[in-house]
């Protein structure tokens, strides 16, 4: 396998960022959904309004935000995520073989176990997902199973199947449908 190029390492940043940014509204609308479904004693907030509501307290505005404003953080956040994890996805992803949507989902599932037992209980941000309830955890596992699916076939629908594929190539093919996950 030949080390990507710096241009190339770019269009699958960038590739990653719109996809991770557009994949963020499925997961969102499946993580609403389910939350609704939920027990009414397991309805508290979702991760990112508590994360967001965390860190805006640390640096002192949580007080200063009425409801829009904390929503709208709240989503700018969410989105913002989505879309940073979905930047380190575009360059990884040429590098593992198999359908797309599989890969997005390993690594959806990946991103998850990274952020909710990892870096988000280590900024103070989140407590571990050892600490929330089973389906709460079950929530947010199918939401980042929904995001990486997404991410995987927008990333693969963005950029060329193999390095050296022809701008004509990579045209003909961006008219085709979105790759299928089998």
């Amino acid at each position: 396998m030949t080390p990507l190029r710096t241009n190339d390492t770019t269009k699958m940043l960038l590739a990653g960022a719109l996809a991770g940014l557009a994949a963020t509204v499925p997961m969102t609308l499946a993580m609403e959904a389910m939350h609704r479904r939920l027990p009414q004693r397991q309805r508290y907030p979702l991760p990112p309004r508590k994360i967001t509501m965390r860190a805006a307290g640390a640096v002192g505005i949580r007080r200063k935000l009425d409801e829009p404003q904390r929503l709208g953080l709240t989503l700018a956040a969410h989105f913002g995520y989505g879309t940073a994890t979905g930047a380190l996805y575009g360059p990884l992803s040429n590098r593992v073989t198999g359908p797309a949507a599989v890969k997005g989902m390993g690594y959806g599932l990946l991103v998850w176990a990274g952020s909710y037992l990892g870096l988000l209980p280590a900024l103070g941000l989140l407590s571990p997902a050892t600490d929330h309830p089973p389906r709460r955890n079950a929530l947010m596992i199918a939401a980042h199973l929904v995001w990486g699916a997404t991410l995987g076939l927008l990333t693969a629908w963005l950029t060329p199947r193999e390095q050296g594929q022809t701008t004509r190539a990579a045209s003909r093919r961006r008219e085709r449908p979105l790759p299928q996950s089998a």
